[in-house]
């Protein structure tokens, strides 16, 4: 069986005046299905970046990407709505939750744009939000909560969209050690219930350490990490 996600070669490149910087030069990265992946490197590096382009909201300026078989750069924009809309959850380091609506219609949104039947969507939402600690917090909207609870909501409404592949962007940043680890095993239960797929930029290494494989985005490359270095790493920032 072939790889969920199959890049060969990305390059990306952004034009700082008139200075061109090479974020990725020539990387490569496989996932397979049901594989929780972390992306660990340092800030700039370009790990945003990747997962733009994974979730196809940036167009990359070279080598393949094939997500289920298919050409990703091939697709065009209704296309690519599509994709982002059916296949692909997305955690951003800033929530982009909308103030105006609730957090059960935050968690909802995306599935009733993709046509869910309502009924089925809100059930399943609220199963997402209980197992993340907001039942009680289903009914307020964004501004009435704390940074951690819009953080979590985020991840409900990623959770929500996520059929094939979860990408998350410094998910557990702004949270304690608690909730964190309940964000994590929230991840954890969809990668069981539905195979679903998950690559992870973050700067934590305990987090990183309890994924699949930890790759390091080093000089537009990725590199993969043993525990053992992560462990020597963390060591020597206590």
């Amino acid at each position: 069986m072939s790889d969920l996600v199959e890049c060969r070669g990305l390059r990306k490149a952004y034009s700082s005046g008139t200075r061109r910087v090479e974020v990725l030069q020539g990387l490569d990265l496989a996932i397979a299905r049901g594989e929780l992946v972390a992306i660990v490197g340092e800030s700039g590096v370009g790990k945003s970046t990747l997962l733009h382009l994974l979730g196809a909201l940036d167009h990359l300026d070279g080598g393949t990407y094939l997500f289920d078989g298919a050409d990703v750069a091939a697709l065009g924009t209704a296309e690519r709505a599509v994709f982002r809309n059916r296949k692909v959850g997305f955690v951003f380091q800033f929530h982009h939750l909308l103030p105006e609506l609730t957090v059960l219609e935050n968690t909802l949104l995306p599935a009733l744009i993709g046509r869910a039947p309502r009924r089925e969507a809100e059930e399943r939402a609220r199963g997402i939000l209980d197992g993340l600690g907001l039942a009680e917090m289903r009914d307020q909207i964004p501004s009435e909560l704390s940074g951690g609870e819009q953080q979590r909501a985020a991840v409900a409404r990623a959770l929500m969209t996520a059929q094939d592949l979860l990408l998350a962007d410094e998910p557990t940043g702004n949270l304690d050690p608690v909730t964190a680890d309940r964000v994590f095993e929230a991840f954890r239960a969809a990668q069981a219930e539905r195979g679903l797929a998950a690559v992870v930029a973050t700067h934590s290494l305990k987090l990183a350490g309890r994924c699949d494989r930890v790759m390091r985005l080093r000089n537009g490359i990725l590199i993969r990490e043993t525990p053992e270095a992560l462990l020597a790493l963390e060591a020597s920032r206590a």
